[in-house]
This record gives C-alpha cells, structure tokens and sequence, in this order.
C-alpha cells in the first residue's frame, strides 16, 4: 500500500519513523512519501519536503513567513493529490496538519488518520470540531484523550506512549554509576540533573534560576546540564552567570537521568522521561509576565497541571513551580524534600509506579500501525 505522511517537528520525524518501520513489518509492499526529516527519510520511502522548512513557532515568526507556509501548504496539497496513497497519516503540528485534513476528506477521497492527537485538552478546544469533520481515524498517545474526546462523541484509539517505547528501548540501559562517571570522566559524587528547556528562549529563562537553587549542594552531589539536540555547548556556557561548577552533556538525557538522584525539569515530555526513569523531580518553568501567567494558566487553560505525570494521573504527583511560584526559594525546598525526605520522596516514586500502569507497555507505533493497517484491509 501507499502511505502519505506529514510531520512538522524533529519529534513528529521520530514518532513517524518508529510508525513506518511498524507499518512494514505488516504490510511488506509498504511505500512511503512524506513531509518529514532524517529519520523518517533513513527507513526509505520519498523525502519531499524536510521539516526544517516548516517550523516556524510563535505568533511573530509565524507572520513573518505565511508565504513560505502556504507555499508549502500548496506543495503538500498538490502532491498528496498527484501520488494518490491509500491513506494519509498526519503527525501531530495541527495548524499545518489540519489544513491537509479538511483538504483531503473534502476533495479526494483518501482516508485521513491522526497519530499523536494536538493538546486540543489545553486550548483550542473547537478544534475537535475539525477532527470530527476531517479525521477518520485518531490515534492517541494519552490515556486521558479518551476520555476528553469521548465528551465530544468522537471515539477514538489510545495506542499506547512512544515515550514509554523510547526509555524501553534506550541504549546502555544495564549502564552502572561507575560505568557512566568513568565515560564522562566525572567525579564520584551523586548526580543532580538540570533539564533546562529544548529552546534557546527557554533554556536563557530557566538555567540561572535552576543554578541558584542547586548552589548549596555543591558540597555532597555534583550537577550535569542535559544539554538540549540541537543546542551547541557554547551557548550554555555564554549564558549560565553562576560561579558553581556545572557539567553539560549532550546526546544523553536518558543515561544522564537514569544516574541522577533528583532532577529539575522543565514541563513537557522531559517531566515523562524522568518519571518513567524513577528520578524524582521539580518541575519549574519561568513565564514572562509571572502574574500574568498565572491569571491565564487558571483562566485560559482548561487543565489543572501543566506536566505530563500530573496529568496522567490527575493529582499532584511532582511539584509545578512556574510563573509565580518559580522562585529559587520554592525550588530549594521542594529539592530539599525529594533529597532529604525519604517518606516524600518514595511517595512520588510508587506514584510513578501507577502512573506506568495507566500507561501501558511499550509497543505504540505497533499498536497504532496495526489500526491503521486493519482499517485499510477491511475497505479494500
């Protein structure tokens, strides 16, 4: 069969690949064509237009390049219609993705399924609205989309986590301590990690804050600065202002969590990662305007957490310090208590234990390939 698949982000690239080798292991004349990046393009198939030609985040950003986004909007429309596929697969980025949606279910008649639904449960609700309309096939990666959608009377699949996937399936897994400082050549000295963000804006906002609130701890533990993809070492040492010794590393969040004692982590899949790795944690993230921020969190946003773990359980598992409350002093005593205190600190790890459960196993995109492929079978 003929597959057309459109990711937009370095993520969306991943998460399409890990699908594709899934999609051959049951459809071995499987062809593929995409809007994607390197990983998608090393499994085979056409390579039509890389991602990096698509990203563009932010209202002004956006702006500045609405002709390059609609040219492009146009190529994929054209060539969506010209190769013909049994199906088009759309990879989360839901502002391009859902303009190729409407398109196809409108004018061809080329099923459309969704893998990783867009976060429509933290804003934008009305486009659920689209999805009914324009989609076939949903394929989640929360377990909590279920429950949202189905509010909405649209059903759709939870196909399992690709996260959980990614720590299963991780390189030096069996890794010791020893293992690890002695590849780094780093001390003998407990770890603390810092996630500071996947952006330059982020990691600026975040970094010195997190530096301060580790300062007294330098005595017994060391800190390593998982350094972001993409992020080049330089940049953090122009912009961490604090005089206490730091390690960065990059290319190894997972070994670097997976040895870590505490970590303090910015919201997003890394809040995931380090509790699926059993590393308690702080999450904190600086907004600008805190007050502000805050006013719109409670009255903007319809979800009650802004981490992933929380969500996923739908109570406080791990501490949100952001906007207001992200202060050097909150992040000190909530550090102080995942170190220091042992009965906080095993609650927030059996916790992770249930929040793994709600999860599921790992086998994602095999799940999520084996709907796709068994819905096409049944309509041919």
């Amino acid at each position: 069969m003929k597959y057309y698949i459109v990711a937009g982000e370095a993520s969306g690239d991943l998460h399409a690949s890990n699908l594709m080798k899934s999609l051959k292991k049951l459809d071995q004349n499987a062809e593929f064509r995409f809007f994607g990046g390197d990983l998608m393009k090393s499994v085979g198939g056409k390579l039509v237009k890389h991602y990096r030609e698509l990203a563009f985040m932010g209202i002004i950003p956006v702006i500045l390049n609405s002709h390059t986004i609609l040219r492009n909007l146009s190529l994929c429309k054209r060539d969506i219609k010209q190769y013909n596929p049994d199906v088009v697969i759309l990879v989360d980025y839901p502002g391009f993705n859902l303009n190729i949606a409407k398109y196809v279910t409108t004018n061809l008649n080329i099923p459309v399924h969704y893998y990783i639904s867009p976060k429509v449960w933290a804003w934008k609700e009305y486009r659920v609205k689209s999805f009914k309309k324009y989609v076939d096939v949903m394929l989640c990666i929360l377990p909590f989309e279920v429950e949202f959608f189905a509010q909405h009377n649209y059903k759709v699949h939870y196909v399992g986590n690709p996260t959980v996937d990614a720590i299963y399936e991780r390189e030096y897994k069996e890794e010791s301590f020893n293992e690890f400082i002695k590849h780094n050549n780093l001390p003998n000295k407990p770890i603390i990690a810092l996630l500071a963000g996947s952006r330059k804006q982020e990691i600026k906002g975040n970094i010195n804050t997190m530096m301060e609130a580790v300062k007294g701890y330098s005595d017994g533990y060391q800190f390593i600065v998982a350094g972001a993809p993409g992020i080049d070492n330089n940049f953090y040492k122009d912009n961490i202002h604090s005089k206490v010794e730091v390690t960065v590393l990059t290319g190894q969040t997972y070994r670097i969590l997976a040895q870590s004692d505490a970590a303090l982590v910015t919201s997003g899949t890394a809040t995931l990662e380090a509790a699926l790795l059993n590393v308690p944690q702080v999450v904190c993230y600086r907004m600008p305007a805190p007050k502000l921020s805050q006013w719109g969190f409670k009255n903007i946003l319809h979800i009650p957490y802004i981490s992933l773990v929380n969500l996923i359980c739908n109570f406080e598992v791990v501490k949100e310090l952001f906007a207001a409350s992200f202060t050097v002093d909150n992040i000190r005593t909530e550090l102080k208590q995942i170190l220091h205190v042992q009965n906080y600190r095993n609650n927030m790890l059996n916790h992770y234990q249930e929040m793994r459960q709600i999860l599921g196993k790992p086998g994602a995109s095999d799940n999520a390939a084996s709907i796709i492929y068994n819905k096409l079978q049944k309509n041919t």
